[in-house]
């Protein structure tokens, strides 16, 4: 695990960290100060999970099984959709009954290489938040014991479980290993960006290459999304007008009760973040334009406000070249096949 924490946070250091202290970005395909914006080949994963087929046919399956949830009729997917950018669509997600609940769904795309999970961080690890939406009334809210008693019943998942991880039957343990060994395969590291990285001169415009340049100056965003999955896997209140009401989510906050964490919540990866829309916790940015034009006012509430978060004064080109590059951090779309679910 010490292996694997090493590798996230080196994963998400702040530019300049992986190059020498005083070196600075060469803003040309291929060149060496960029490389610390790629991705490590191998995904994460605990010592106690390593993936395989047999684990990752099983988590897709359960993934994709509304019977999981309390009125059956909800999955991982329903909220974590592959072509939805493994989220929802929505402002903010549905739970039991259709109900509205308060934050959006956080997608899926490479959360095997984050250090901390969920909006508020509140999970330590993939295996850590996979029970947690069946276990929420709010959202699956499904009767564990009764999951656990089905599960044991059916001949197929039996089988599958028996494959994936022999003698360690079926629980809260491998249930868990097995989403989470699924959800390790939602990578995205070969967009245009990746490639002019690698030295393809060709892969970006000409705009995109100077959004990218005001991403790491002007434009402050490497500040918080930083490193090669784009996200320093921290926690900040950007002053979005949802945290100036009555009765504000506190975000990170509940979880870790410092006056710096009102109102922040964990930083996004930026990794196809152009299939993910809306944006933000509360779903309150419809477009990547709307996202930087909130951070170009500095944030709309001041009150215990990130420092990081100050007017930028871009101008209307330099905030359409922003776009641009956020825009070029998608990587081509794989389909994801909803797999037969056991009959009994």
């Amino acid at each position: 695990m010490k292996n694997i924490l090493a590798t996230l946070a080196i994963a998400a250091l702040p530019l300049g960290a992986l190059a020498a202290a005083d070196a600075p970005l060469v803003f040309k395909p291929g060149h060496a100060s960029l490389k610390q914006f790629l991705l490590p080949a191998q995904v994460p994963h605990p010592a106690d999970n390593a993936p395989n087929a047999a684990r990752v046919a099983l988590g897709q399956t359960l993934f994709f099984d509304p019977r999981l949830s309390g009125d059956g009729n909800m999955s991982c997917a329903t909220c974590h959709n592959p072509g939805l950018g493994w989220s929802d669509g929505q402002g903010t997600a549905r739970g039991v009954k259709s109900s509205v609940l308060g934050r959006a769904s956080p997608t899926v795309i490479n959360t095997a290489y984050n250090s901390i999970q969920m909006w508020d961080g509140r999970k330590a690890s993939l295996e850590d938040q996979a029970m947690g939406p069946m276990q929420a009334n709010v959202e699956m809210n499904m009767d564990i014991a009764k999951l656990f008693q089905w599960l044991n019943g059916s001949e197929g998942y039996k089988k599958m479980f028996d494959k994936a991880y022999p003698g360690q039957g079926i629980n809260e343990g491998t249930v868990s290993k097995a989403i989470a060994s699924f959800e390790r395969t939602a990578i995205s590291r070969n967009s245009p960006f990746d490639k002019w990285v690698k030295g393809d001169a060709k892969a970006m415009t000409a705009q995109q290459v100077k959004g990218f340049e005001v991403f790491t100056g002007k434009g402050n965003c490497m500040a918080c999304h930083s490193g090669a999955n784009f996200t320093d896997n921290g926690f900040h209140n950007l002053g979005l007008e949802s945290w100036g009401l009555a009765e504000p989510d506190m975000g990170r906050y509940a979880i870790k009760p410092v006056k710096a964490m009102k109102g922040a919540f964990k930083t996004p990866t930026l990794r196809d973040v152009a299939r993910t829309a809306p944006y933000f916790h509360d779903g309150s940015a419809q477009t990547l334009m709307d996202v930087v034009e909130h951070y170009d006012t500095g944030g709309t509430v001041k009150t215990n406000l990130s420092p990081n978060m100050k007017p930028l004064n871009l101008t209307h080109d330099e905030k359409l070249a922003l776009v641009a590059f956020m825009e070029a951090l998608t990587s081509p779309y794989k389909p994801v096949k909803v797999p037969a679910l056991p009959v009994k």
